[in-house]
């Protein structure tokens, strides 16, 4: 967490503000960083909605488990416009923020950061030692959420990058199971990490955390300029024909 003077929510509907705020910010500053406080600030409406359908077995948890979870996302943005600490993750997603990249790749180099990192922190310093395994199911379920949630976000970014589907044929698969498949993943990652963590002291769990950042950022790296000629040739021919400004881009993802 940040040791700057920040914004405090502690509760979903404050964090839904917050991203707002930011949302707002980057529209403002024409910054692809709009691209995944949106998609962000949608996913956590969502796991409020859960919340409160009882999809959860502790709500009061889950809504401090959520709270903590974004507070990764909103410090890391607001220290890296005050040049406070950010993670290896963060920034490189955060220096990519004018970088004509594909939508995607802003996309997952977000998620990057926030789940494969972020998340495994947070499960693994909400709940130390074996209490960590109470939250599994909790922890878990949010991937059905994700899951329920990939259609649209694939035809949100469809509107806006019509020739995604590019992707599918590289993948040899169809775009949900394609995207579902990089969540479960990173979530699965971010549950290694949290059981990693949970039972270590501090220091320990500081070392690890430096060490995960390392890997993170490597991966985000490949994200942002991957291999194979075949592949960077059709992210090429994506980015051609789809939307090149920020705020068109937010209007049609928006919808």
């Amino acid at each position: 967490m940040s040791n700057l003077n920040l914004p405090d929510p502690q509760s979903i509907d404050e964090i839904l503000l917050e991203l707002d705020k930011i949302i707002d910010e980057c529209v403002a500053n024409r910054s692809y960083q709009s691209i995944f406080a949106y998609i962000y600030r949608r996913t956590t409406a969502e796991i409020k909605k859960g919340i409160q359908d009882g999809r959860f077995a502790d709500k009061e948890r889950m809504e401090k488990f959520d709270v903590r979870f974004a507070r990764f996302y909103i410090d890391a943005y607001r220290n890296d416009q005050f040049n406070g600490p950010v993670s290896k993750s963060w920034a490189l997603a955060f220096n990519a923020k004018n970088e004509q990249l594909t939508i995607l790749q802003h996309l997952m180099m977000g998620m990057n950061a926030h789940i494969n990192l972020d998340l495994g922190v947070t499960g693994g310093t909400i709940a130390s030692g074996d209490k960590v395994q109470a939250i599994k199911a909790d922890f878990m379920v949010v991937n059905d959420i994700l899951e329920g949630l990939v259609n649209e976000l694939q035809q949100r970014i469809s509107r806006v990058s019509p020739m995604i589907f590019l992707l599918d044929w590289i993948g040899q698969n169809n775009d949900e199971k394609v995207a579902d498949f990089s969540m479960r993943k990173s979530r699965d990652n971010a549950w290694n990490l949290a059981c990693l963590l949970a039972p270590q002291d501090e220091k320990g769990r500081e070392l690890t955390i430096t060490g995960a950042d390392e890997l993170v950022a490597t991966f985000g790296g490949v994200i942002q300029q991957p291999p194979g000629r075949l592949l960077r040739y059709v992210l090429n021919v994506v980015r051609w024909v789809e939307e090149k400004d920020p705020v068109k881009i937010l209007d049609g993802l928006r919808g």
